[in-house]
C-alpha cells in the first residue's frame, strides 16, 4: 500500500518525529534531506550533487523521504505514492525550534550528520516565521490537484497521531 512516502512542512514541525513512527510501523528505509545535504560544520554539498543524490534515492523501490527543501517538492511528489503536508502554526513550529536548540545546543541531533551543532540562528527562526506565509497557499493548492497518490494534510499533533493509527492498522481510507 506505502511504497514511497514524501513528509514535507516547515522546519520544526516534526517531520523526523512523524518519519520515525512510520518507519517503524512501515520498515520502509528513512531517509533524511538533511542528511545528504549536509557535510560536518554545516558544510552543504552543491545543489547540483544534493540533486544527483536526491535522484538516486528517489528511483529506489521504496521509502520515505522527509525534509523540506523546497525547490525539490514537485520532483519528490512525482516519485511517491503518499505525501504528507505537515501543516503547523508557526507558532508550534517556532516553539518546537527554540525547544530542540535549547535541548541540544552545541550538539548534532537525530537525522543530522556529526559536527553540526544545535545553535540558535536570527535568519532561520524568520524563515519559520515566513514560512506559511510563503508557502502555505502554493502547497494547498497544488495538492488539492493531486488525484492520484493519498494526500494527507496534517495541521496538529492529534492529526499526527490518527495517521499513525490508521497506518499501523491499515485504515487509511478513514483519514
Amino acid at each position: 500500500m506505502y511504497e514511497k512516502i514524501m513528509i514535507f512542512g516547515c522546519c520544526g514541525c516534526g517531520k523526523t518525529t512523524l518519519s520515525k513512527k512510520i518507519q517503524e510501523i512501515t520498515h520502509l528505509p528513512l531517509i533524511h534531506l538533511d542528511l545528504i545535504n549536509w557535510k560536518e560544520d554545516w558544510q552543504s554539498i552543491s545543489p547540483i550533487e544534493f540533486n544527483s543524490l536526491l535522484e538516486k534515492e528517489l528511483k529506489k523501490p521504496y521509502w520515505i523521504i522527509e525534509g523540506l527543501y523546497t525547490n525539490t517538492i514537485e520532483k519528490r511528489i512525482n516519485y511517491c505514492d503518499t505525501i504528507i503536508y505537515m501543516d503547523f502554526s508557526r507558532w508550534v513550529c517556532l516553539y518546537n525550534v527554540i525547544k530542540r536548540v535549547i535541548k541540544n545546543y552545541g550538539k548534532s541531533r537525530n537525522g543530522m550528520p556529526a559536527n553540526c551543532p544545535e545553535k540558535f540562528d536570527y535568519k532561520f527562526l524568520k524563515c519559520i516565521w515566513n514560512y506559511n506565509k510563503k508557502y502555505r497557499k502554493k502547497y494547498l493548492s497544488m495538492l488539492k490537484n493531486i488525484d492520484n497518490k493519498n494526500v494527507f494534510i496534517l495541521r496538529n499533533r492529534k492529526e499526527c497521531q490518527r495517521l499513525i493509527y490508521k497506518i499501523k492498522y491499515d485504515k487509511v481510507d478513514d483519514i
